[in-house]
């Protein structure tokens, strides 16, 4: 059993990283705020910083608690709801707008616990990007390919967790290896 003074210095040294995690957390989202959310001028561009947002808001929300926590959730959420109707014009196999379904249903998952809408995002990205992956040159189809094999393997992992037999309703649909 570590002596109570060892447990001190831990607890000490959680809560200087903690600060120093919440203070360059809160520098990047200031960046983001004033200037590159605002001055992109390309849809991507918005998508790319407003997930970036959610990103950030996402990693204080999951160290902190309280109504702190609420609140780092609630914008973390609102920038990825943004960034993920200002992605609909771009093309299922996207890297950003992929990477955007990976880190929303991420967020699903880890800060709301909601396992059913995590696997529900992750499915449909997955699935909307497999439709068209042929279309795709070599390097766009290698950048596809790995954030698609990640989605693919945070729902197997997540769908254990359902209720049930661990899968998800059974509709025709599977997720399959690429």
């Amino acid at each position: 059993m570590a002596s109570d003074h060892a447990m001190g210095e831990i607890a000490a040294y959680r809560r200087r990283v903690e600060e120093e995690l919440n203070e360059k957390c809160n520098d990047i989202i200031k960046i983001l705020d004033s200037d590159l959310v605002p001055k992109a001028v390309s849809s991507e561009a918005k998508v790319f910083y407003l997930k970036m947002r959610g990103d950030y808001y996402r990693y204080l929300a999951e160290f902190t608690d309280g109504s702190q926590r609420d609140a780092f959730a609630h914008a973390a959420h609102e920038s990825y709801q943004t960034a993920n109707e200002l992605a609909v014009p771009l093309p299922p196999t996207h890297p950003i707008r992929l990477g955007l379904a990976l880190n929303f249903s991420v967020f699903y998952y880890e800060v709301y616990k909601y396992t059913d809408k995590a696997c529900q995002l992750a499915k449909e990205a997955f699935e909307n990007a497999m439709g068209d992956l042929d279309s795709l040159d070599a390097e766009q189809y290698k950048d596809s390919a790995a954030i698609m094999q990640l989605l693919r393997d945070n729902l197997a992992l997540w769908q254990n967790d359902l209720p049930g037999d661990g899968k998800a309703e059974q509709d025709g649909t599977a997720v399959e290896d690429i």
